[in-house]
């Protein structure tokens, strides 16, 4: 069985333990950076769960690498510093995943 593995800030850590979810912090962008790529060649990670701001701060070859790879796969947590529309959210991540734009009405 695959690990579910999180990569977030000291603040989102305790929940995410509490959940029972492998936890890494890193307490900015460049240290998320340090952490990130040696989770990408683990064979037990099934999951990587990284905040958004810290996936902004990768840099583009290491972007297109995740993009290709089929496991781990790695999904953002929307940032707690902006707010946005779950379904903004929703049709962001749906465009990314299948290449089209589908927008969801109520």
């Amino acid at each position: 069985m695959f690990k579910f593995v999180i990569v977030t800030d000291c603040d989102r850590a305790s929940g995410f333990r509490l959940a029972g979810a492998e936890v890494y912090e890193a307490r900015d962008a460049e240290e998320a950076r340090v952490v990130i790529p040696p989770l990408l060649h683990k064979d037990d990670i099934g999951i990587v769960a990284v905040n958004e701001e810290y996936m902004l701060s990768l840099d583009e070859k290491l972007m297109d690498r995740i993009e290709k790879m089929h496991r781990p796969l790695i999904i953002p947590i929307p940032s707690k510093l902006k707010e946005m529309d779950r379904h903004t959210y929703i049709e962001r991540l749906l465009r990314k995943a299948i290449g089209y734009n589908i927008v969801l009405k109520r």
